[in-house]
This record gives structure tokens, sequence and C-alpha cells, in this order.
């Protein structure tokens, strides 16, 4: 069926989460968690819909530079994704903001889920299912192999591609009747006192969390007391990560998780630049077998590559809406699989966890074809705002059913939160 996109439409929703310190961490103390939205308009009876996230101020930027993407799709069949989104990635003089980083790619990749949204409701699918039943060589298809292919060739993927096929099914109907792991960021927030913290944890071992996640960084002896409260009430052997969220250089990251190994942290994540690999590479080697785990603010496949090439993390967190979409995630994955390191997603914000359970449904069915040592993180902020919010029973995300890649808002949510004029900005 042909189906043509006639509008692209965007809106800049925000949403004041500030207020409550939900999602501050030592690097972002005040996050407005928003959405630069996009709405592509169809000929037919589907509209697709993507956002890129951001944390409040600039989100007008990103939603100018999706809309400066409208050329590429209004008027367009939606067909081949895998030339459609190298078109954008390949426009010389938008290519020149980046290239492949920042805004400009961030709105690629906007445009790029929405039109996987559109895409899978017109397949009648969930995402992840949709990818997950896809032939081996339309995968390969999709992605762009450039500057990869010392790490990663197209045969190569197609090899780990077809090596996952024979359990796909068996996969599926396990992800239908168990759902995928969770670990949850709810309790860990900086802004949160001792006793909210002692309560958030309690509730989460409750939930059938295996593994929940603390911030640090801001200041050691809070982090260590913090840290102790945590595993008092979680118990040893409780999976406890930890964030930095880039707030050190690379010898106090060393120092610092030292202090906090007593405790037995799992993981460590982005405990300095996001595009340092070699920076990575040596934290990870000081702290072993403490985990360094990063990705979430990780430009591309092509940073991705270093960083599994030089060794740098253990965990490797893709996020939905940061790099190049559905078709740049795929990418990463494969180097993932190539490497033998383990998916571990950033979730949370606004709408992430909902787009981001099908990447890692996709990772299990057709890729990896594994779960082990993998979790999707979880946070339990502004679900209700969605279509098709995310389900969490006994510490697992639900797979979801509903056609498309979940990331459709309610219209009511969207007229309340749009910045500046909506009613949750005009009572402020």
């Amino acid at each position: 069926m042909s189906v043509t996109v006639t509008a692209l439409e965007t809106r800049d929703i925000r949403f004041p989460t500030s207020r409550e310190l939900d999602g501050s961490d030592a690097m972002n103390p005040d996050p407005d968690y928003s959405a630069a939205y996009v709405v592509l308009r169809t000929d037919g009876p589907h509209e697709g819909h993507g956002f890129a996230f951001t944390i409040g101020r600039g989100n007008d930027i990103q939603t100018a530079a999706i809309q400066a993407l409208a050329p590429y799709v209004v008027g367009r069949d939606v067909t081949d994704l895998g030339d459609l989104y190298r078109e954008m990635v390949y426009d010389s003089q938008l290519r020149w903001l980046g290239p492949e980083k920042g805004v400009m790619h961030m709105a690629i990749s906007a445009v790029v889920n929405a039109l996987w949204d559109l895409t899978a409701k017109i397949e009648g699918k969930p995402l992840w299912l949709l990818l997950g039943e896809m032939p081996p060589e339309r995968i390969v298809d999709l992605v762009d192999f450039r500057y990869l292919t010392d790490a990663l060739t197209p045969e190569e993927a197609l090899e780990i591609l077809r090596a996952a096929e024979p359990g796909r099914r068996k996969r599926i109907e396990r992800l239908r009747t168990s759902g995928y792991p969770a670990y949850t960021t709810s309790p860990g927030w900086l802004g949160y006192d001792d006793d909210k913290l002692r309560r958030l944890c309690q509730e989460a071992v409750e939930q059938g969390f295996r593994q929940i996640k603390l911030k640090v960084g801001a200041d050691l002896r809070d982090d260590v007391r913090r840290m102790r409260i945590a595993r008092e009430v979680c118990g040893e052997g409780f999976r406890i990560a930890v964030d930095a969220n880039q707030r050190w250089d690379v010898g106090p990251a060393i120092r610092w998780v030292n202090e906090l190994a007593p405790f037995d942290p799992y993981w460590v994540e982005e405990p300095t630049s996001p595009d340092d690999a070699l920076g990575h590479a040596t934290v990870a080697r000081a702290i072993a077998p403490i985990k360094v785990a990063t990705g979430e603010h990780v430009a591309n496949r092509v940073v991705f590559k270093q960083l599994l090439q030089v060794g740098a993390l253990s965990v490797l967190q893709i996020d939905s809406a940061r790099v190049g979409g559905v078709n740049e995630n795929i990418a990463i994955l494969l180097l993932a699989a190539k490497f033998g390191v383990p998916v571990c997603p950033h979730a949370g914000g606004v709408g992430l966890c909902e787009m981001v359970q099908h990447l890692s449904m996709f990772d299990y069915v057709a890729v990896s074809g594994t779960l082990r040592d993998r979790v999707i993180e979880y946070v339990d902020h502004l679900h209700e705002h969605f279509v098709d919010p995310v389900v969490i029973e006994d510490g697992a995300y639900r797979a979801p059913s509903s056609p498309g890649f979940s990331s459709t808002m309610l219209p009511e949510s969207i007229a309340r939160f749009s910045y500046p004029d909506g009613l949750a900005w005009r009572a402020s």
C-alpha cells in the first residue's frame, strides 16, 4: 500500500519536572523533561509520531532543526527507510552542523523514528515485532556501514543475524509471556532526601526489580551515605548501579569509584566525557571488576565503535532519541553483538522508556538472542501522557502489542504542556 507524507508538524513540549527535582543529578540539577515533537500527516488513516528528548532550554532549537527536515519527507512515499535515512544524514549542508552529532542528528532521529512509527502502524504490528520478523538481508540494508567496516562488515552483520534466526519464534513468545527485565532509577535522584531514598529502594525490591541505580558525583560523603542506605535496604547481592553523568575527570573518577567499592556497585555509568573513549578505557582498567557503562550521550555509531575497540565499556547503553534513530541503533546493536558486550539501554526522560523497549526486544529476538546481563532502565515518570504507555510487571517490561513505536502522546497532554502557551506553563 502506497502512503504519502502530506505534512510535517512540530511542537515544543515541556514538563516542569524541576519543581519536584525529578531527574536531578550531578550535572543536571534542575531538568524540565521535554520533547521536540514531530507528527507526520499522511494521505492515509495513519500518522507517524516521534520526538527528540531534551531537558528544557533549547527545546525550541531542537524543534526548529526537525522542521528543517520537512523537504525530505513531505510528498514522499513511505518506502525504503534505509535510503531515506541516508539521504538525511548525508545532506551536505545540514551535515556541516555536526557531522552526525548534536542537534541536527537528533532531529534526524526524531523524523526517522516517526517514519518507523508510521510504518509499523501501517503494517499493524508493534515495531519490535516488525523488525524482529524482518529477513536478515533487509535488516542489513537498513544500516549505514560507512566508517564501520574496520570493526563490522555487512557480511559479518548478516552472519550475526542469520545465527539468531532459528530461535526467533521462541523468543517472541517468551517476550509475550514474561517480558524483558528492567531496572529502576526512580529511587536514585540526587534531589531526594534520605527518607525518600529509603522508601523508594524498599518499593523497588517489593515491585520485583533486581537492580536499581543511584545518581552520584556531587559530594563524596553524601554518595557514601546514600550507597550505605541503599545497600542496607536492598541487601547483599542486589545490583546497585551508580551514575556520575559525566561529572569527573579520569583521575577523580577512579578515586571516587574506589571509595564506593565497599558497597559493591554493579556498574559506574558515564564516569567522564562521553566522547573520551581512551579515558573510559583507563577508568575501566583501574576499577575492574566494577563495570563501566556509557552511551546515552554518545553521538553516533563511530564513537560506539571506538569505545568497543579499546575495551572502554562493559555495558553499552543505546538511546532511542540521540543517534540517528532506529537505523543507527540497529548498527550499534550489531556492533555490540560483534564485540560480545551486553546492551542495557538508557531510558527515563519523557517517552524514552516507551520507545527503547522496542529496540531491546528486537535485539533479543533477532540480534543477540539472549537476555543474559541485559536490563532496560525504567523511571516512573510521565508515562500517563502516552497513548500506549509502558507496562511494568514483576520488574519487567511487558511486550507492547499495539501497532507502532509507542511514541504517540495524548492530544490533551500535547496541548497542556506545549511551551510557552500551554496551561501547565501559563499557570506557573
